[in-house]
Protein backbone atom coordinates (compact mmCIF):
# COMPACT_ATOMS: atom_id res chain seq x y z
CA UNK A 1 0.00 0.00 0.00
CA UNK A 2 1.43 3.68 -0.86
CA UNK A 3 1.96 6.37 1.76
CA UNK A 4 -1.23 8.16 1.16
CA UNK A 5 -4.25 7.06 -0.08
CA UNK A 6 -8.29 8.00 0.17
CA UNK A 7 -11.07 5.53 1.53
CA UNK A 8 -14.75 6.48 0.95
CA UNK A 9 -17.90 5.74 2.98
CA UNK A 10 -20.44 6.55 5.70
CA UNK A 11 -18.15 7.51 8.17
CA UNK A 12 -19.89 6.66 11.98
CA UNK A 13 -18.39 9.85 14.23
CA UNK A 14 -18.73 8.68 17.91
CA UNK A 15 -17.15 11.86 19.52
CA UNK A 16 -19.51 14.01 17.53
CA UNK A 17 -22.31 11.39 17.70
CA UNK A 18 -23.11 11.36 13.30
CA UNK A 19 -22.92 9.43 10.11
CA UNK A 20 -21.98 11.17 7.23
CA UNK A 21 -20.45 10.34 3.98
CA UNK A 22 -16.88 11.08 3.72
CA UNK A 23 -13.92 10.82 1.82
CA UNK A 24 -10.77 9.98 4.79
CA UNK A 25 -7.18 11.01 3.76
CA UNK A 26 -4.37 8.06 5.01
CA UNK A 27 -0.67 9.26 5.33
CA UNK A 28 2.10 7.47 7.09
CA UNK A 29 -0.57 5.25 9.21
CA UNK A 30 -2.56 8.19 10.29
CA UNK A 31 -5.88 9.79 9.12
CA UNK A 32 -4.58 13.44 8.48
CA UNK A 33 -8.10 14.85 6.49
CA UNK A 34 -11.48 13.71 6.70
CA UNK A 35 -13.98 15.45 4.02
CA UNK A 36 -17.67 15.49 4.29
CA UNK A 37 -18.78 14.34 1.00
CA UNK A 38 -21.96 15.61 -1.27
CA UNK A 39 -21.83 11.99 -3.23
CA UNK A 40 -24.06 8.59 -1.46
CA UNK A 41 -21.57 6.02 -0.20
CA UNK A 42 -23.21 2.61 0.36
CA UNK A 43 -20.80 1.28 3.03
CA UNK A 44 -19.66 1.74 6.41
CA UNK A 45 -16.69 3.13 7.91
CA UNK A 46 -16.23 2.06 11.91
CA UNK A 47 -13.32 2.19 14.12
CA UNK A 48 -11.88 -1.14 14.72
CA UNK A 49 -13.07 -3.00 17.77
CA UNK A 50 -11.42 -3.57 21.18
CA UNK A 51 -12.09 -6.51 23.23
CA UNK A 52 -11.52 -4.99 26.46
CA UNK A 53 -10.67 -7.92 28.90
CA UNK A 54 -9.03 -11.44 27.01
CA UNK A 55 -6.99 -14.68 28.04
CA UNK A 56 -5.80 -14.99 24.51
CA UNK A 57 -4.67 -18.15 25.93
CA UNK A 58 -8.41 -19.15 25.94
CA UNK A 59 -8.66 -19.32 22.06
CA UNK A 60 -6.01 -22.01 22.44
CA UNK A 61 -3.95 -19.93 19.47
CA UNK A 62 -0.49 -18.04 19.83
CA UNK A 63 -1.24 -14.20 19.71
CA UNK A 64 -0.35 -14.24 16.32
CA UNK A 65 -2.61 -16.50 15.00
CA UNK A 66 -5.88 -15.07 17.06
CA UNK A 67 -4.54 -12.06 15.30
CA UNK A 68 -5.23 -13.42 12.06
CA UNK A 69 -8.46 -14.46 13.67
CA UNK A 70 -9.82 -12.00 15.26
CA UNK A 71 -9.32 -9.03 12.30
CA UNK A 72 -12.23 -11.35 10.04
CA UNK A 73 -14.48 -9.47 12.71
CA UNK A 74 -12.84 -6.50 13.10
CA UNK A 75 -10.63 -6.44 16.03
CA UNK A 76 -8.07 -4.07 15.82
CA UNK A 77 -6.45 -4.21 19.77
CA UNK A 78 -6.98 -6.41 22.86
CA UNK A 79 -6.29 -5.37 26.35
CA UNK A 80 -5.25 -9.03 27.26
CA UNK A 81 -4.27 -10.38 30.23
CA UNK A 82 -1.39 -13.49 29.82
CA UNK A 83 -2.83 -14.80 33.32
CA UNK A 84 -2.69 -18.09 31.89
CA UNK A 85 0.55 -18.53 30.82
CA UNK A 86 1.90 -16.90 33.98
CA UNK A 87 0.94 -19.59 35.99
CA UNK A 88 2.57 -21.89 34.10
CA UNK A 89 5.89 -20.48 33.03
CA UNK A 90 5.90 -17.08 34.98
CA UNK A 91 7.20 -13.77 33.51
CA UNK A 92 9.06 -15.68 30.69
CA UNK A 93 5.95 -16.71 29.44
CA UNK A 94 3.96 -12.93 29.71
CA UNK A 95 7.61 -12.26 27.32
CA UNK A 96 6.99 -15.02 24.97
CA UNK A 97 3.68 -13.41 24.82
CA UNK A 98 4.36 -9.91 24.24
CA UNK A 99 7.01 -11.09 21.74
CA UNK A 100 4.83 -13.08 19.80
CA UNK A 101 2.27 -10.75 19.78
CA UNK A 102 5.18 -7.97 18.36
CA UNK A 103 5.01 -9.81 15.30
CA UNK A 104 1.67 -8.58 14.30
CA UNK A 105 0.10 -5.40 13.64
CA UNK A 106 -2.44 -6.58 15.38
CA UNK A 107 -2.47 -3.90 18.94
CA UNK A 108 -1.92 -6.00 22.12
CA UNK A 109 -2.07 -4.32 25.00
CA UNK A 110 -0.83 -6.93 27.71
CA UNK A 111 -1.24 -6.38 31.07
CA UNK A 112 1.23 -7.93 34.28
CA UNK A 113 -0.84 -11.07 35.94
CA UNK A 114 -1.32 -9.52 39.46
CA UNK A 115 -2.64 -13.22 41.26
CA UNK A 116 -0.04 -15.82 39.88
CA UNK A 117 -0.74 -18.21 41.70
CA UNK A 118 -4.48 -17.42 41.90
CA UNK A 119 -4.50 -18.56 45.57
CA UNK A 120 -2.20 -19.80 47.81
CA UNK A 121 -3.98 -23.27 47.60
CA UNK A 122 -3.31 -24.76 44.19
CA UNK A 123 -0.02 -25.45 43.10
CA UNK A 124 1.29 -23.34 40.04
CA UNK A 125 4.20 -23.80 37.71
CA UNK A 126 5.31 -20.53 38.40
CA UNK A 127 5.30 -17.54 41.15
CA UNK A 128 4.98 -13.87 40.15
CA UNK A 129 5.88 -11.83 43.23
CA UNK A 130 5.77 -7.94 44.25
CA UNK A 131 9.42 -7.62 43.30
CA UNK A 132 8.14 -9.12 39.77
CA UNK A 133 5.37 -6.54 39.20
CA UNK A 134 7.67 -3.71 39.90
CA UNK A 135 10.16 -5.15 36.89
CA UNK A 136 7.22 -5.68 34.61
CA UNK A 137 5.32 -2.34 35.28
CA UNK A 138 8.26 -0.58 34.56
CA UNK A 139 8.03 -1.90 30.90
CA UNK A 140 6.82 -0.17 28.13
CA UNK A 141 4.58 -2.63 26.86
CA UNK A 142 2.86 -3.99 30.01
CA UNK A 143 0.35 -0.92 30.43
CA UNK A 144 -1.87 -2.27 33.48
CA UNK A 145 -1.74 -4.32 36.35
CA UNK A 146 -4.22 -7.29 35.20
CA UNK A 147 -7.03 -8.44 37.20
CA UNK A 148 -6.59 -8.89 40.80
CA UNK A 149 -8.47 -11.38 41.79
CA UNK A 150 -7.53 -11.83 45.11
CA UNK A 151 -10.02 -9.83 46.66
CA UNK A 152 -9.65 -10.98 50.52
CA UNK A 153 -5.83 -9.66 49.90
CA UNK A 154 -6.80 -6.52 48.94
CA UNK A 155 -9.97 -6.68 51.56
CA UNK A 156 -7.43 -7.56 54.68
CA UNK A 157 -4.90 -5.52 53.19
CA UNK A 158 -2.33 -8.15 52.61
CA UNK A 159 1.11 -6.75 52.07
CA UNK A 160 1.94 -8.72 49.07
CA UNK A 161 -0.87 -7.68 47.34
CA UNK A 162 -0.86 -4.28 48.45
CA UNK A 163 2.75 -3.58 47.25
CA UNK A 164 1.75 -5.12 43.66
CA UNK A 165 -1.43 -2.59 43.65
CA UNK A 166 0.98 0.54 44.28
CA UNK A 167 4.21 -0.54 42.19
CA UNK A 168 0.77 0.05 39.29
CA UNK A 169 -0.35 3.46 40.65
CA UNK A 170 3.45 4.53 41.08
CA UNK A 171 3.52 4.60 37.20
CA UNK A 172 0.13 5.42 36.55
CA UNK A 173 -1.07 1.76 35.31
CA UNK A 174 -5.11 1.09 35.59
CA UNK A 175 -5.32 -1.76 37.83
CA UNK A 176 -8.22 -4.35 36.60
CA UNK A 177 -10.61 -5.76 38.98
CA UNK A 178 -12.45 -9.15 39.87
CA UNK A 179 -14.43 -9.52 42.20
CA UNK A 180 -18.06 -11.41 41.84
CA UNK A 181 -20.88 -10.58 44.07
CA UNK A 182 -18.53 -8.09 46.27
CA UNK A 183 -20.52 -5.53 48.05
CA UNK A 184 -21.07 -3.88 51.38
CA UNK A 185 -17.84 -3.21 53.15
CA UNK A 186 -15.80 -5.16 51.78
CA UNK A 187 -17.05 -3.64 47.93
CA UNK A 188 -15.69 -0.21 50.00
CA UNK A 189 -12.41 -1.67 50.98
CA UNK A 190 -11.59 -2.86 47.53
CA UNK A 191 -12.82 0.03 45.70
CA UNK A 192 -10.56 1.88 47.81
CA UNK A 193 -7.42 0.16 46.10
CA UNK A 194 -8.19 2.26 43.18
CA UNK A 195 -9.08 -0.74 40.95
CA UNK A 196 -11.03 0.29 38.08
CA UNK A 197 -12.63 -2.59 36.15
CA UNK A 198 -15.02 -5.37 36.93
CA UNK A 199 -15.95 -8.19 34.20
CA UNK A 200 -17.62 -10.76 36.97
CA UNK A 201 -21.01 -9.02 37.52
CA UNK A 202 -23.95 -10.64 37.07
CA UNK A 203 -26.58 -8.49 37.59
CA UNK A 204 -27.50 -4.62 37.13
CA UNK A 205 -27.76 -4.28 40.48
CA UNK A 206 -24.25 -5.81 41.28
CA UNK A 207 -22.83 -3.80 38.47
CA UNK A 208 -24.45 0.21 39.59
CA UNK A 209 -23.09 -0.64 42.65
CA UNK A 210 -19.89 -1.03 41.68
CA UNK A 211 -20.05 1.74 39.24
CA UNK A 212 -21.16 4.39 42.13
CA UNK A 213 -17.39 2.87 43.39
CA UNK A 214 -15.44 4.18 40.69
CA UNK A 215 -15.68 1.31 38.81
CA UNK A 216 -16.33 0.41 34.82
CA UNK A 217 -18.06 -2.74 34.28
CA UNK A 218 -16.98 -4.62 31.47
CA UNK A 219 -19.72 -7.00 30.04
CA UNK A 220 -18.53 -10.37 29.20
CA UNK A 221 -20.13 -12.34 26.34
CA UNK A 222 -17.47 -15.41 25.97
CA UNK A 223 -17.87 -18.97 25.58
CA UNK A 224 -18.60 -19.98 29.31
CA UNK A 225 -19.61 -16.92 31.12
CA UNK A 226 -22.52 -15.40 29.60
CA UNK A 227 -23.27 -11.93 30.71
CA UNK A 228 -24.70 -9.73 28.26
CA UNK A 229 -28.39 -10.60 28.40
CA UNK A 230 -28.35 -9.42 32.23
CA UNK A 231 -26.29 -6.57 31.86
CA UNK A 232 -27.55 -5.17 28.70
CA UNK A 233 -29.71 -2.35 30.12
CA UNK A 234 -26.06 -0.35 31.58
CA UNK A 235 -25.82 0.39 27.82
CA UNK A 236 -29.14 3.08 28.42
CA UNK A 237 -28.55 4.06 32.02
CA UNK A 238 -24.22 3.88 32.31
CA UNK A 239 -22.94 3.95 28.39
CA UNK A 240 -19.91 5.69 29.51
CA UNK A 241 -18.93 3.07 31.97
CA UNK A 242 -19.40 0.21 30.42
CA UNK A 243 -17.00 -1.83 27.45
CA UNK A 244 -17.72 -5.35 25.92
CA UNK A 245 -15.33 -8.16 26.38
CA UNK A 246 -14.75 -11.89 25.65
CA UNK A 247 -13.00 -12.85 29.05
CA UNK A 248 -12.70 -16.92 27.03
CA UNK A 249 -13.13 -16.92 23.64
CA UNK A 250 -12.80 -20.78 22.15
CA UNK A 251 -11.24 -20.83 18.80
CA UNK A 252 -14.59 -22.30 16.97
CA UNK A 253 -16.32 -19.03 18.75
CA UNK A 254 -13.99 -17.04 17.56
CA UNK A 255 -13.70 -17.75 14.37
CA UNK A 256 -17.70 -17.25 13.77
CA UNK A 257 -17.54 -13.76 15.35
CA UNK A 258 -16.10 -11.91 17.85
CA UNK A 259 -16.58 -8.48 19.65
CA UNK A 260 -18.65 -7.47 16.19
CA UNK A 261 -21.33 -9.71 16.96
CA UNK A 262 -21.80 -8.26 20.79
CA UNK A 263 -22.48 -4.92 18.95
CA UNK A 264 -24.71 -6.66 16.36
CA UNK A 265 -26.73 -8.02 19.34
CA UNK A 266 -26.48 -4.56 21.31
CA UNK A 267 -28.06 -2.60 18.13
CA UNK A 268 -30.54 -5.42 17.69
CA UNK A 269 -32.31 -5.06 20.94
CA UNK A 270 -32.56 -1.39 20.19
CA UNK A 271 -29.60 0.65 22.40
CA UNK A 272 -28.17 3.15 20.77
CA UNK A 273 -25.65 2.87 17.88
CA UNK A 274 -22.98 5.14 19.07
CA UNK A 275 -23.36 4.29 22.77
CA UNK A 276 -22.90 0.53 21.65
CA UNK A 277 -19.73 1.58 19.60
CA UNK A 278 -18.48 3.42 21.78
CA UNK A 279 -18.45 0.29 24.65
CA UNK A 280 -16.57 -1.85 21.90
CA UNK A 281 -13.98 0.89 21.21
CA UNK A 282 -13.70 4.61 22.62
CA UNK A 283 -14.48 3.49 26.29
CA UNK A 284 -11.51 1.13 26.79
CA UNK A 285 -9.32 3.12 24.42
CA UNK A 286 -9.94 5.79 26.75
CA UNK A 287 -10.10 4.28 29.91
CA UNK A 288 -6.77 2.33 29.27
CA UNK A 289 -4.53 4.97 27.25
CA UNK A 290 -4.98 2.95 24.32
CA UNK A 291 -3.22 3.89 21.31
CA UNK A 292 -5.85 3.11 18.82
CA UNK A 293 -7.49 5.35 16.46
CA UNK A 294 -11.33 6.68 16.51
CA UNK A 295 -11.79 7.76 13.36
CA UNK A 296 -10.58 11.31 14.13
CA UNK A 297 -7.96 13.91 12.36
CA UNK A 298 -4.47 12.54 13.69
CA UNK A 299 -5.44 8.95 15.19
CA UNK A 300 -3.66 5.75 13.81
CA UNK A 301 -5.72 4.36 11.29
CA UNK A 302 -7.16 1.82 12.41
CA UNK A 303 -11.02 1.09 11.28
CA UNK A 304 -13.11 -1.29 9.78
CA UNK A 305 -15.84 -0.91 6.64
CA UNK A 306 -18.77 -2.81 6.99
CA UNK A 307 -21.74 -3.30 4.86
CA UNK A 308 -24.16 -2.17 7.06
CA UNK A 309 -24.76 -1.38 10.87
CA UNK A 310 -27.07 -4.08 11.96
CA UNK A 311 -24.99 -7.36 10.80
CA UNK A 312 -21.23 -5.81 11.23
CA UNK A 313 -19.95 -8.41 8.59
CA UNK A 314 -16.31 -6.76 7.62
CA UNK A 315 -15.40 -6.58 4.48
CA UNK A 316 -12.27 -4.96 5.20
CA UNK A 317 -10.28 -4.22 8.48
CA UNK A 318 -7.23 -1.81 8.60
CA UNK A 319 -4.50 -1.33 11.38
CA UNK A 320 -1.86 1.50 11.35
CA UNK A 321 -3.28 2.74 7.73
CA UNK A 322 -2.56 -0.92 6.57
CA UNK A 323 -5.03 -3.40 5.59
CA UNK A 324 -4.98 -6.50 7.38
CA UNK A 325 -8.26 -8.02 6.06
CA UNK A 326 -10.19 -7.69 2.99
CA UNK A 327 -12.30 -10.01 0.83
CA UNK A 328 -12.42 -12.59 2.84
CA UNK A 329 -8.31 -12.89 3.09
CA UNK A 330 -6.06 -12.07 5.94
CA UNK A 331 -3.06 -10.09 4.83
CA UNK A 332 -0.95 -10.91 8.08
CA UNK A 333 1.90 -12.58 7.71
CA UNK A 334 1.51 -16.70 9.30
CA UNK A 335 4.54 -16.71 11.98
CA UNK A 336 6.09 -20.13 12.94
CA UNK A 337 6.51 -20.22 17.00
CA UNK A 338 8.42 -22.34 18.96
CA UNK A 339 6.86 -24.12 21.97
CA UNK A 340 7.33 -23.55 25.76
CA UNK A 341 6.19 -25.65 28.00
CA UNK A 342 6.41 -27.47 31.67
CA UNK A 343 5.32 -30.49 31.86
CA UNK A 344 6.38 -33.17 34.09
CA UNK A 345 3.92 -35.28 35.63
CA UNK A 346 4.01 -39.24 35.03
CA UNK A 347 0.77 -41.46 34.12
CA UNK A 348 -1.30 -42.29 36.51
CA UNK A 349 -2.66 -45.89 37.46
CA UNK A 350 -6.71 -46.44 37.88
CA UNK A 351 -5.37 -47.24 42.22
CA UNK A 352 -4.23 -43.60 42.46
CA UNK A 353 -7.58 -42.69 41.75
CA UNK A 354 -10.18 -45.15 43.83
CA UNK A 355 -12.20 -43.52 46.60
CA UNK A 356 -12.62 -45.82 49.59
CA UNK A 357 -15.72 -44.83 51.64
CA UNK A 358 -15.08 -42.95 54.72
CA UNK A 359 -18.84 -41.43 55.19
CA UNK A 360 -22.00 -41.81 54.79
CA UNK A 361 -22.54 -38.66 51.93
CA UNK A 362 -20.45 -36.95 49.91
CA UNK A 363 -20.21 -33.17 48.83
CA UNK A 364 -20.95 -33.24 45.33
CA UNK A 365 -20.06 -29.69 43.01
CA UNK A 366 -22.95 -28.84 40.55
CA UNK A 367 -22.28 -27.26 37.38
CA UNK A 368 -23.72 -24.37 35.99
CA UNK A 369 -24.01 -24.07 32.63
CA UNK A 370 -22.83 -20.79 30.77
CA UNK A 371 -21.20 -20.02 34.94
CA UNK A 372 -18.25 -19.66 36.81
CA UNK A 373 -20.57 -20.40 39.37
CA UNK A 374 -20.94 -23.98 41.26
CA UNK A 375 -23.26 -25.29 43.45
CA UNK A 376 -22.94 -27.65 46.24
CA UNK A 377 -25.42 -30.65 46.95
CA UNK A 378 -24.92 -33.65 49.44
CA UNK A 379 -25.96 -36.55 49.01
CA UNK A 380 -25.41 -40.55 49.70
CA UNK A 381 -22.47 -41.91 47.48
CA UNK A 382 -22.54 -44.77 44.96
CA UNK A 383 -20.38 -47.46 46.12
CA UNK A 384 -19.53 -50.63 44.07
CA UNK A 385 -16.94 -53.67 46.82
CA UNK A 386 -15.82 -50.60 49.27
CA UNK A 387 -15.01 -48.14 46.75
CA UNK A 388 -17.31 -44.58 45.62
CA UNK A 389 -17.22 -44.84 41.82
CA UNK A 390 -19.22 -42.09 38.97
CA UNK A 391 -23.13 -43.29 38.96
CA UNK A 392 -23.99 -42.26 35.23
CA UNK A 393 -28.05 -42.80 36.66
CA UNK A 394 -27.54 -40.41 38.45
CA UNK A 395 -25.07 -37.92 37.08
CA UNK A 396 -22.96 -37.95 39.48
CA UNK A 397 -19.33 -37.90 38.00
CA UNK A 398 -16.03 -38.55 39.51
CA UNK A 399 -13.75 -35.36 38.31
CA UNK A 400 -9.76 -35.34 38.92
CA UNK A 401 -7.16 -33.11 39.22
CA UNK A 402 -3.32 -34.31 38.69
CA UNK A 403 -0.80 -31.35 39.26
CA UNK A 404 1.09 -31.34 36.21
CA UNK A 405 4.22 -29.28 37.64
CA UNK A 406 5.86 -32.33 39.98
CA UNK A 407 4.52 -36.15 40.88
CA UNK A 408 1.80 -36.13 43.35
CA UNK A 409 -1.17 -38.05 44.61
CA UNK A 410 -4.50 -37.08 42.56
CA UNK A 411 -7.03 -35.11 44.34
CA UNK A 412 -10.52 -36.87 43.16
CA UNK A 413 -14.23 -35.60 43.96
CA UNK A 414 -17.78 -35.62 42.38
CA UNK A 415 -19.71 -33.48 39.94
CA UNK A 416 -23.27 -33.21 38.28
CA UNK A 417 -24.83 -31.71 35.65
CA UNK A 418 -22.46 -32.87 33.35
CA UNK A 419 -24.08 -36.15 31.96
CA UNK A 420 -22.02 -37.59 30.44
CA UNK A 421 -23.32 -41.00 29.59
CA UNK A 422 -20.02 -43.35 28.92
CA UNK A 423 -16.25 -42.53 28.54
CA UNK A 424 -14.17 -39.11 30.21
CA UNK A 425 -12.90 -36.02 28.92
CA UNK A 426 -9.84 -34.17 29.92
CA UNK A 427 -7.57 -31.48 29.47
CA UNK A 428 -4.48 -29.03 30.62
CA UNK A 429 -6.90 -26.35 30.82
CA UNK A 430 -7.71 -25.78 34.29
CA UNK A 431 -8.24 -22.35 35.67
CA UNK A 432 -5.95 -20.96 37.27
CA UNK A 433 -2.50 -22.91 37.47
CA UNK A 434 -3.70 -25.42 34.67
CA UNK A 435 -3.25 -28.91 36.12
CA UNK A 436 -5.03 -31.34 34.58
CA UNK A 437 -8.48 -31.47 35.17
CA UNK A 438 -11.04 -34.52 33.93
CA UNK A 439 -14.15 -35.95 34.39
CA UNK A 440 -15.79 -39.37 33.77
CA UNK A 441 -17.76 -42.19 34.12
CA UNK A 442 -15.27 -44.68 35.31
CA UNK A 443 -11.73 -45.09 36.58
CA UNK A 444 -10.34 -46.81 33.69
CA UNK A 445 -11.88 -44.16 31.03
CA UNK A 446 -10.45 -41.36 33.11
CA UNK A 447 -7.01 -43.26 33.45
CA UNK A 448 -7.28 -43.48 29.53
CA UNK A 449 -7.82 -40.03 28.86
CA UNK A 450 -5.44 -38.02 31.75
CA UNK A 451 -2.66 -40.33 30.57
CA UNK A 452 -3.34 -39.28 26.90
CA UNK A 453 -3.12 -35.39 28.06
CA UNK A 454 0.25 -36.77 29.71
CA UNK A 455 1.87 -37.80 26.94
CA UNK A 456 0.58 -35.37 24.48
CA UNK A 457 2.36 -32.85 27.55
CA UNK A 458 -0.81 -30.68 26.43
CA UNK A 459 -4.36 -30.28 25.27
CA UNK A 460 -7.25 -31.52 25.84
CA UNK A 461 -8.90 -35.35 25.29
CA UNK A 462 -12.43 -37.01 25.18
CA UNK A 463 -12.13 -40.48 25.04
CA UNK A 464 -14.75 -43.51 25.25
CA UNK A 465 -12.84 -46.98 24.82
CA UNK A 466 -10.90 -47.24 21.73
CA UNK A 467 -11.78 -44.25 20.40
CA UNK A 468 -9.95 -41.25 21.42
CA UNK A 469 -10.25 -37.61 20.02
CA UNK A 470 -8.33 -35.01 21.03
CA UNK A 471 -6.69 -31.43 20.42
CA UNK A 472 -2.58 -31.11 21.33
CA UNK A 473 -1.49 -27.90 22.95
CA UNK A 474 1.87 -27.88 22.61
CA UNK A 475 2.66 -24.13 23.48
CA UNK A 476 2.75 -24.35 27.79
CA UNK A 477 -0.38 -26.77 27.25
CA UNK A 478 -2.74 -23.94 26.58
CA UNK A 479 -1.85 -23.01 22.93
CA UNK A 480 -1.29 -24.37 19.15
CA UNK A 481 1.00 -23.47 16.50
CA UNK A 482 -1.70 -24.13 13.91
CA UNK A 483 -4.31 -21.68 12.82
CA UNK A 484 -7.77 -21.05 14.08
CA UNK A 485 -9.77 -22.84 11.43
CA UNK A 486 -7.37 -25.83 12.25
CA UNK A 487 -7.76 -25.40 16.10
CA UNK A 488 -11.29 -24.93 15.84
CA UNK A 489 -11.91 -27.77 13.70
CA UNK A 490 -9.84 -30.24 16.22
CA UNK A 491 -11.75 -28.49 18.74
CA UNK A 492 -14.86 -29.05 17.17
CA UNK A 493 -14.19 -32.80 17.08
CA UNK A 494 -13.32 -32.98 20.55
CA UNK A 495 -16.51 -30.95 21.20
CA UNK A 496 -19.15 -32.94 19.51
CA UNK A 497 -17.73 -36.52 20.65
CA UNK A 498 -18.00 -34.93 24.56
CA UNK A 499 -21.90 -33.68 23.62
CA UNK A 500 -22.25 -37.29 21.57
CA UNK A 501 -21.19 -39.09 24.98
CA UNK A 502 -23.95 -37.12 26.90
CA UNK A 503 -22.93 -33.65 27.89
CA UNK A 504 -25.84 -31.02 27.81
CA UNK A 505 -23.65 -28.37 28.33
CA UNK A 506 -23.21 -25.42 25.59
CA UNK A 507 -19.48 -26.00 26.77
CA UNK A 508 -18.81 -28.64 28.43
CA UNK A 509 -14.80 -28.24 28.15
CA UNK A 510 -14.77 -24.67 29.00
CA UNK A 511 -16.86 -25.38 32.11
CA UNK A 512 -14.94 -28.22 32.93
CA UNK A 513 -11.68 -25.89 33.01
CA UNK A 514 -13.44 -23.24 35.38
CA UNK A 515 -14.28 -26.25 38.16
CA UNK A 516 -10.19 -25.72 39.45
CA UNK A 517 -11.12 -22.15 39.84
CA UNK A 518 -10.98 -21.34 43.21
CA UNK A 519 -12.00 -18.33 43.66
CA UNK A 520 -15.18 -18.35 42.12
CA UNK A 521 -18.06 -20.01 44.92
CA UNK A 522 -19.33 -22.67 45.66
CA UNK A 523 -17.56 -25.50 45.44
CA UNK A 524 -14.69 -26.47 43.26
CA UNK A 525 -11.47 -28.30 43.46
CA UNK A 526 -7.66 -28.17 42.98
CA UNK A 527 -4.83 -30.50 43.13
CA UNK A 528 -4.25 -30.29 47.23
CA UNK A 529 -8.13 -30.77 47.36
CA UNK A 530 -11.44 -30.15 47.38
CA UNK A 531 -12.78 -26.50 48.27
CA UNK A 532 -15.16 -23.69 49.67
CA UNK A 533 -14.50 -20.89 47.87
CA UNK A 534 -17.53 -19.34 50.18
CA UNK A 535 -15.45 -20.08 53.17
CA UNK A 536 -11.90 -19.74 51.12
CA UNK A 537 -10.95 -22.78 52.64
CA UNK A 538 -10.46 -26.74 52.17
CA UNK A 539 -13.02 -28.97 52.66
CA UNK A 540 -13.57 -32.71 52.86
CA UNK A 541 -15.17 -34.64 50.22
CA UNK A 542 -16.97 -36.88 53.31
CA UNK A 543 -19.61 -35.57 55.41
CA UNK A 544 -22.15 -36.61 58.43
Amino acid sequence: MSKEFVVSGKLVDIIERRIFNADIKIADSRIVEITESKQEYSNYIVPGFIDAHVHIESSMLVPTSFARAAVKNGTVATVSDPHEIANVLGVDGVKFMIENGKKSPFKFFFGAPSCVPATPFETSGAVINSSDIKELMANPDIHYLAEMMNFPGVIFKDKEVLEKIKYAHEVNKPVDGHAPGLSGESLDKYAEQNITTDHECTTVEEAINKINKGIKIQIREGSAAKDFENLFPLLETHPSKVMFCTDDCHPDDLIKGHINKIVSRAISKGANIFDVISAATKNPKEHYSLDVGLLQIGDPADFIIVNDLSDFDVLKTFINGDIVYEDGQVLIEKKIENSPNNFECKPIIAANIAVPVKGKNIQVIVAKDGDLFTGKEITEPTVENGYVVSDVNRDILKIVIVNRYIDSEPQVGFIKKFNLNKGAIAGSIAHDSHNIIAIGTSDSELVNAINTVIENKGGIVACDENKIKQLKLGVAGLMSTDEAETVAKKYYEVHTMAKEMGSKLTAPFMTMAFMALLVIPELKIGDKGLFDVTKFDFTTLFVD
